[in-house]
């Protein structure tokens, strides 16, 4: 909590016992990358293993019975062990303050969290906890927030207790409990047995820093009676549990859209189904939504009884099926054209919202397109032409996102509208969900204010790949057969004419793969790599003369090849950079979002990159590397 202490205010966990305060700690190491800015609104504290005395405010020094108690980095000292607390981002630092508690005598640690989630982001998390008591020996308690908090991260608790290493109780990661306590019986001379080493015993005397305050108290953490008891005995290890990634899309996008329909007063959600893997992920998301709320209704959870009894007003009955609720809270819509819009495509969306439970409309926008384009040709006298009919790429442009743009005017209107049309008790109206995924993100492949705007979006952070392994994991996993038909599908925007020798296809049109796009995305963000340094990392990666082993997939390119890539994506990257100011707020799943917000706060307004430093040192690497080829082929 915020505490201000002469003046500065810090970050504090303040430590009690019995309703008195032993001691208020302050945190040393502010996150402040990401999705964090913790130094906008605190200082750290820059003194360790020193403290202060912190005036109580008049109210507090009658409940405490004095005027004063310690403030700084201490620590607790019982009659049978000494602990101490390290406070989330202090846990992720090079130089962690558990490494000298441990070698002070600290055998207890505590860390009270607020670790947001990522996609494969437990498993690092769950390294770093062993490590901390892995090298040295300790007990590791950890707690971690849970939940949404009304933004794009999610929070997902998986509390645990460690002793040397080893995990002796594990909390769940998603679930709609409020509150979740895992226990766990430790035995303190497993730590003092671990920590008898030579070397650990040297460098603990050989400590140059000065020793940790100790706040004494006659609180035991043990007694003579349970040492008696039998029937009690340490905990055993466990195996720690990790989800796959495709499990945790499905429950860390259901908890996270739960949490937002149940808190921002909406009568439901709806998503424009297209009949491609994009809509059909963010569809699957939702109905792992509904699976995850009736497990908690079958369980009992009070909180989320009262908030189904609120949403779900067609009926009087719980529901008892993840169908039943979809039903009442779901609505997905199929906006098709007569001539761009497939047979396939529409039976998909069709199959897909039965097979869930939703409430689905199918219409065609031909007369709002119509309307639109007509707008053009008796206002300019010009009449724009698609690509396919001899019209130039502009003309093209320009039909394609009239289509786009009236999709989501149709949309918005629908979800403002459905509630009623069903005489939903209290009316309402529905959230609208996106379903961009990152990579059409990074490259720019979408409309602005196209049926990417919504009001949130749970795959917007989540790469092609990962949507693909969450259809086919649900297929089973959710018993949908329908999805198998989604996989098979060449993914395509559906805004041009079909002819019988043209069908508009995603990957043609960016000139790059989803896989590339999931490359460049983790070079650019998570790399720091610009044109130049990612064109050197890939003209090695993906070489055609680099030995393969059977099973590796990347390209196989000539760096001509690789270089014409590289510029490609920056490119198109710097030109649609401004489509991320108004990109929609989506659940943060990976570490190479182009969010705009907070994540990626970058220009919105690059130069030209055609005649940049960095594509012209991209050429001249690629004109070495081309006479190096030719020296070695003659």
């Amino acid at each position: 909590m915020p505490v201000q202490h002469r003046n500065v205010r810090y970050n504090c966990r303040i430590i009690c016992l019995d309703g008195k305060i032993l001691l208020i700690r302050p945190k040393m190491w502010l996150a402040g990358s990401g999705n964090y800015y913790e130094q906008r609104y605190f200082t750290p504290w820059m003194k360790p293993r020193q403290t202060e005395e912190y005036h109580l405010p008049r109210r507090l020094q009658k409940l405490q019975g004095a005027t004063h108690v310690t403030f700084g980095d201490a620590v607790i000292s019982t009659p049978d062990t000494c602990l101490a607390a390290e406070t989330c981002e202090e846990l992720f630092t090079p130089d962690a303050p558990h490494n000298s508690m441990g070698l002070d005598g600290v055998e207890v640690f505590t860390n009270s969290s607020g670790s947001h989630w990522t996609l494969r982001k437990l498993g690092l998390r769950l390294q770093l906890i062993q490590e901390a008591t892995r090298k040295s020996g300790g007990v590791y308690i950890y707690s971690n927030e849970a939940g949404a908090s009304g933004d794009r991260l999610f929070f997902d608790a998986s509390v645990m207790i460690l002793v040397n290493g080893e995990i002796v109780a594990q909390g769940s990661q998603f679930s709609l409990k409020e509150v979740e306590v895992v226990t766990a019986t430790v035995d303190l001379e497993e730590v003092r047995a671990y920590r008898s080493s030579a070397s650990r015993g040297l460098q603990a005397a050989a400590k140059s820093t000065g020793s940790y305050e100790r706040m004494q108290t006659a609180f035991a953490l043990s007694s003579d009676e349970e040492d008696l008891d039998l029937r009690r005995g340490s905990s055993p290890s466990l195996e720690p549990r990790l989800h796959a990634p495709e499990e945790e899309i499905a429950l860390g996008a259901g908890c996270w859209l739960w949490d937002y329909l149940r808190r921002s007063g909406a009568a439901g959600l709806l998503v424009p189904l297209s009949g491609g893997i994009d809509s059909c992920a963010t569809a699957v998301c939702v109905f792992s939504m509904c699976r995850v709320v009736i497990g908690e209704l079958q369980s009992g959870n009070e909180q989320v009884i009262k908030d189904v009894k609120r949403l779900a007003k067609f009926s009087d009955h719980l529901p008892e099926t993840a169908q039943d609720l979809c039903h009442q809270l779901f609505h997905t819509i199929y906006l098709g054209m007569s001539r761009q819009s497939s047979k396939d495509t529409r039976q998909r969306a069709k199959d897909l919202s039965a097979a869930i439970g939703a409430y689905h409309v199918d219409l065609d926008i031909d007369e709002v397109y119509q309307a639109q384009r007509n707008l053009i040709i008796n206002t300019l006298d010009f009449e724009p032409k698609f690509k396919v009919e001899g019209g130039t790429n502009t003309e093209n442009l320009v039909l394609q996102n009239i289509q786009a743009r009236s999709r989501m005017v149709t949309t918005y209107e629908f979800a403002q509208i459905l509630p009623t049309t069903r005489r939903r008790p209290g009316g309402g109206g529905l959230l609208v969900l996106g379903s961009a995924n990152v990579g059409e993100s990074l490259r720019g492949y979408l409309t602005k204010y196209d049926c990417s705007s919504a009001d949130i979006n749970p795959i917007g952070a989540i790469d092609k790949q990962d949507l693909k392994r969450l259809i086919a994991w649900a297929e089973k996993e959710f018993e949908l057969p329908c999805l198998h038909e989604f996989l098979t599908a060449v993914p395509t925007a559906e805004l041009e004419p079909i002819t019988e020798s043209y069908t508009q296809s995603d990957e043609q049109d960016m000139g790059l793969s989803y896989n590339e796009l999931t490359v460049f995305g983790r070079l650019r963000k998570e790399h720091k790599l610009g044109p130049f340094g990612t064109f050197q990392r890939l003209v090695h990666e993906w070489s055609d003369e680099r030995p393969r082993a059977a099973e590796d997939t990347t390209p196989a390119l000539m760096p001509r090849e690789v270089a014409e890539k590289v510029k490609r994506f920056f490119h198109y990257y710097a030109i649609n950079r401004h489509k991320m100011t108004t990109l929609t707020p989506s659940l943060h799943s990976n570490d190479y979002s182009p969010d705009d917000n907070r994540f990626d706060q970058r220009p919105f307004l690059y130069p030209p990159q055609h005649d940049s430093w960095a594509f012209k040192k991209i050429d001249e690497e690629v004109e070495k590397y081309e006479k190096l080829r030719d020296r070695k082929h003659k």
